[in-house]
């Protein structure tokens, strides 16, 4: 029997079901997670664990190429599956706006344009670029001419997929943005890693109905795609509980609560059909634990410091980060060092999820849409684990990005931390990642962030409030012991920061 259970999620997540996701890339430079992990275990293999998601190698995009394959996809994103099986970037409701429309903005059905001279992959392309864009000048061209422009020598009847799809490509360069770009079917695929619920499917609200549908495609020969699960499908309850009036927090929140569960059922109902049952088996890669972290001293006073290190903001950051500071609570520690220096960034609502280890509903960051609409993202209540007036320095460097920058940006803002180090990478850009129908995905930006105190840190980092000069080490964090030598770090000049800063929360 089917119950109601709806959770009391932020509204800020409303209605879309899909993984928010920020990530960092320079040009033409390489990342390796693994070179950030300075203590990494395996963890057991689980419903919990996705794939490494940045253990290939990835670089900046080639827009002479026809579309971007799997090694990259470190431009930020927001999944529309992961919070479908995850949550993109946030949520949103019924307006043609990032904020008030994630019911429409995650989907790759919506039909803005009349237009259909060209094939459906192209029009799908355009017309999610028109809607959502972050940059509604698309760089400075008349977007109904770009299309005449670039589909140029294609019409409905196109068979050529390649071409098709390096028009698409050259449609979305056209907005001269590094980080908007159209992926190959592996590519996407492979994005399926952060997918939480690990069934491959898609989920967000119907744009008219409000029913949770599957909004795209199931990836080929996923668990979805062999029960047979088709766009359009509505999700009416996931084991067992109505998905009516529910969020994409609330999903998976509710999966979360059995994060070992190998298996998962949807009721689904297609067209006018009676509903049925599917229990499909959940299927992740492995992930490395982001986390390393140990008692870094013992100082004449006292002062007990904990040093703790996130590699990455992967599925695994929130639980492993929260048992690493329950056991660094359980001896004793009462300052601390949250050290993200080469962190890319990863998963957005991870960030904003550990923030509230370290103070209670507060505003952890505003995300503004290419309408001017205003998301704010709080931190939970009541799952703060250290005392909040535990001193608390977070480190950064110039390879520190995205997710890493909205968790420093959040705790400083907010008075909870002191920044040290170098000026971080600077980008407060939010990218959404949508399925088209063909299999392909198209990466684009949607959305600006700025920290609680209204700053837009793009191109611009987080600049910190003590050097590396004077407080860290010379050597990077992924360097074990030496890396983290916590000794020039003055916590009581640090409680003396918090304590006379001032929240505007």
């Amino acid at each position: 029997m089917m119950s109601k259970h709806p959770h009391n999620s932020s509204r800020i997540v409303a209605r879309a079901l899909s993984l928010l996701l920020i990530f960092s890339t320079e040009d033409r430079r390489h990342f390796s997670v693994r070179a950030f992990a300075p203590r990494v275990e395996r963890l057991p293999s689980s419903p919990r664990s996705t794939s490494l998601a940045w253990s290939k190698r990835c670089d900046e995009k080639n827009l002479d190429t026809p579309y971007i394959h799997v090694k990259d996809i470190l431009g930020g994103v927001v999944q529309p599956a992961v919070f479908a099986a995850s949550v993109a970037f946030a949520t949103f409701s019924s307006q043609p706006t990032f904020a008030e429309d994630v019911n429409s903005m995650l989907t790759s059905n919506v039909v803005v344009s009349s237009k259909a001279s060209a094939p459906p992959a192209y029009d799908e392309t355009w017309n999610l670029v028109k809607k959502y864009a972050l940059d509604q000048k698309f760089n400075g061209q008349d977007w109904d001419e770009a299309y005449a422009r670039y589909s140029k020598g294609l019409d409905a009847s196109s068979t050529d997929e390649d071409k098709v799809m390096r028009a698409a490509s050259n449609l979305v360069a056209s907005l001269g943005d590094k980080y908007s770009r159209v992926l190959d079917r592996d590519a996407y695929a492979r994005i399926q890693k952060f997918d939480l619920i690990g069934v491959g499917a898609t989920l967000m609200p119907d744009p008219i109905t409000k029913e949770i549908i599957v909004g795209a495609p199931p990836v080929a020969k996923s668990a979805a795609d062999q029960a047979g699960l088709k766009v359009g499908d509505v999700v009416v309850a996931v084991n067992g509980v109505e998905t009516e009036g529910r969020t994409a927090f609330d999903i998976i929140d509710q999966i979360s609560e059995d994060p070992n569960a190998g298996t998962v059922t949807f009721t689904v109902r297609s067209d006018s059909e009676p509903s049925r049952d599917l229990t499909m088996k959940r299927e992740f890669l492995d992930v490395r634990n982001p986390v390393s972290y140990r008692v870094s001293e013992t100082r004449s006073d006292g002062t007990k410091v904990g040093y703790v290190r996130i590699a990455e903001f992967n599925s695994l950051v929130k639980p492993s980060l929260e048992a690493a500071l329950k056991d660094l609570e359980s001896q004793s520690v009462d300052a601390y060092i949250l050290d993200v220096r080469g962190n890319p960034g990863g998963a957005f609502q991870s960030a904003v999820e550990i923030a509230g280890l370290f103070m209670d509903d507060k505003l952890a960051t505003d995300v503004i849409d290419g309408n001017g609409v205003d998301l704010k993202f709080r931190t939970s209540k009541d799952r703060v684990v250290i005392d909040e007036k535990d001193p608390l320095a977070i480190w950064v460097d110039g390879k520190s990005a995205s997710a890493s920058e909205v968790l420093a940006g959040a705790l400083r803002d907010n008075c909870r931390a002191v920044v040290m180090g170098d000026t971080s990478f600077g980008k407060g850009l939010v990218q959404a990642v949508y399925g088209l129908k063909n299999g392909y995905g198209l990466v684009l930006t949607v959305a600006k962030y700025l920290t609680p105190g209204g700053t837009d840190i793009n191109k611009i980092g987080i600049v910190p409030d003590v050097s590396k000069e004077d407080a860290l080490p010379s050597a990077p964090g992924f360097v074990p012991l030496v890396g983290s030598d916590t000794s020039r770090v003055d916590f009581k000049d640090v409680a003396r920061r918090m304590s006379m800063c001032t929240s505007n929360d």
